[in-house]
C-alpha cells in the first residue's frame, strides 16, 4: 500500500499491506486496546507489515509515545480476530485498533511508561471524537475475545485513561470475604450474573450454569475492571464492580 496522509496529525505513516474494506460501509464506533506481546516494538512493527502475518492495527504506539498509523481508519484493519461484543460479530469492521508496544504476559507484565500511555490518551481522544465513540466501547482485546486473548492485560492503567475522558470505569469495590460464584455452580443468582455481563456487551449464553465459558468472561471483566485479582470467581467484589458499571451507563439513562 502506498504512504497515505494520517488521520491523527502526530502519527508517523508505515503502511501495512494488511486491510480490506469495512464491510457494508460501516463506520468505526469502537476502539480495541492491544499490547503487541513481542519483545520490541520494532519486531512488532515489522511482523504487522508482512504480508504473511495477515494481522495489522490502525495504529501502534511506541514505548516513547511515538504513534505510527498503520492502516486509514476508513479501512478494516485486521487486529481483533474472532470477537464480539453486544452482538456484533465483525469487530474489525466496527472499530478503531490500537497496538501498544509492551511485551505483555509472555515478557513479565512490565509497567506501560506514562509517555506512552499519555500517548494512547491523546490518540484516543482524537479518534473518540472523530468518530463520535462512546466512552463505554473502548475496550480491551480480552473484552471482545475472552478466553482466546489477555490483552492488554491487569496491569494497563485504565484509571488513567479514564481520568481523561477515555474509557468507561467505576473505583473496583473492595475484595472481601462473602458469598461467591464459581465454576461448577448453577441456578438463578449464576443466569443474573450472566445476564449483566451480556447486558454489559460480553459475548455470554445466558443458561445459569456457571462452565467454562463463564469463567472466562469473569476473568476478562477482572482483567478490565477488577485487576487486583484475576481468577474467573465471581465474588461480592465482582458483582458489585460489575452493577455499580451497569447503573452508570448513559444508556440505562443515568
Amino acid at each position: 500500500m502506498s504512504v497515505f496522509d494520517p488521520d491523527f496529525a502526530g502519527a508517523d505513516v508505515v503502511p501495512s499491506p494488511n486491510h480490506g474494506g469495512r464491510r457494508e460501509g460501516r463506520s468505526p464506533d469502537m476502539i480495541v486496546l492491544h499490547y503487541t506481546g513481542m519483545p520490541t516494538a520494532d519486531a512488532a512493527l515489522d511482523w504487522l507489515c508482512r504480508p504473511e502475518s495477515e494481522v495489522s492495527s490502525h495504529y501502534m504506539v511506541y514505548e516513547d509515545g511515538r504513534i505510527v498509523q498503520l492502516v486509514p481508519e476508513s479501512r478494516r484493519a485486521w487486529h481483533a480476530g474472532k470477537s464480539s461484543w453486544m452482538g456484533e460479530i465483525d469487530i474489525n469492521s466496527a472499530s478503531i485498533g490500537i497496538e501498544i508496544a509492551n511485551p505483555g504476559h509472555p515478557g513479565g507484565l512490565p509497567p506501560f511508561p506514562e509517555k506512552q500511555i499519555a500517548a494512547v490518551v491523546e490518540l484516543c481522544q482524537d479518534c473518540g471524537a472523530r468518530w463520535q465513540i462512546a466512552p463505554e466501547r473502548v475496550l480491551a482485546h480480552s473484552d471482545v475475545a475472552p478466553i482466546r486473548k489477555v490483552d492488554p492485560g491487569e496491569n494497563f492503567p485504565w484509571a488513567a485513561l479514564h481520568a481523561a475522558g477515555v474509557g468507561h470505569l467505576v473505583e473496583p469495590a473492595p475484595i472481601t470475604g462473602g458469598r461467591f460464584f464459581q465454576r461448577g455452580d448453577s441456578g438463578q443468582p449464576v443466569e443474573a450474573l450472566q445476564s449483566m455481563l451480556a447486558y454489559y456487551g460480553y459475548a455470554l449464553d445466558i443458561h445459569g450454569e456457571f462452565d467454562a465459558r463463564t469463567e472466562g468472561v469473569v476473568a476478562a471483566f477482572q482483567r478490565h475492571f477488577r485487576p487486583e485479582k484475576v481468577d474467573g470467581v465471581a465474588d461480592s467484589s465482582t458483582i458489585d464492580t460489575l452493577h455499580r458499571l451497569l447503573t452508570s451507563l448513559p444508556r440505562l439513562g443515568s
